[in-house]
Parts: C-alpha cells; sequence; structure tokens
C-alpha cells in the first residue's frame, strides 16, 4: 500500500514537495507546512498527525527534522 503522505528531498534550498493521496499540494519549507496542507486537503485532524508514523509519511532524503537552515 502506497503511503499517504510522500515528503519529497530537500531541494538545493532545503524546500520540499508534499503529495498527498497523490497530488502535489505544493513545497513545505518547514514542518509547520506539512500540517497546513493536510488541513487544506481535509485532512481529518491534521493537529495530531504523527509525522514519524511510517504507515501515513513516507519521508526522501532525511525525516521530519531535514529542513533548510532558514524558511523565505
Amino acid at each position: 500500500m502506497e503511503k499517504r503522505v510522500v515528503v519529497y528531498p530537500p531541494d538545493e534550498r532545503g524546500w520540499r514537495k508534499v503529495r498527498y493521496d497523490g497530488e502535489i499540494l505544493g513545497t513545505a519549507y518547514q514542518v509547520s507546512d506539512i500540517t497546513e496542507f493536510l488541513r487544506l486537503a481535509g485532512h481529518p485532524d491534521p493537529d495530531n498527525v504523527d509525522l514519524t508514523d511510517d504507515s501515513l509519511f513516507e519521508w526522501r532524503g532525511g525525516g521530519p527534522e531535514t529542513w533548510a537552515d532558514s524558511p523565505p
């Protein structure tokens, strides 16, 4: 079964594309962006999602701690 949320490896700026249920939601600059993307996509409880839940998330190129040094 495919993960519902795929967070792609950081690009050269440290930003990460996020896909939810097969749809690209946008580019995340920090971990809180993922919560907002899930909220906008209609996830039932985005504020209480466990970002380390391997049954929901597939982190490519580093986990939830891997981001740019400073967001735009």
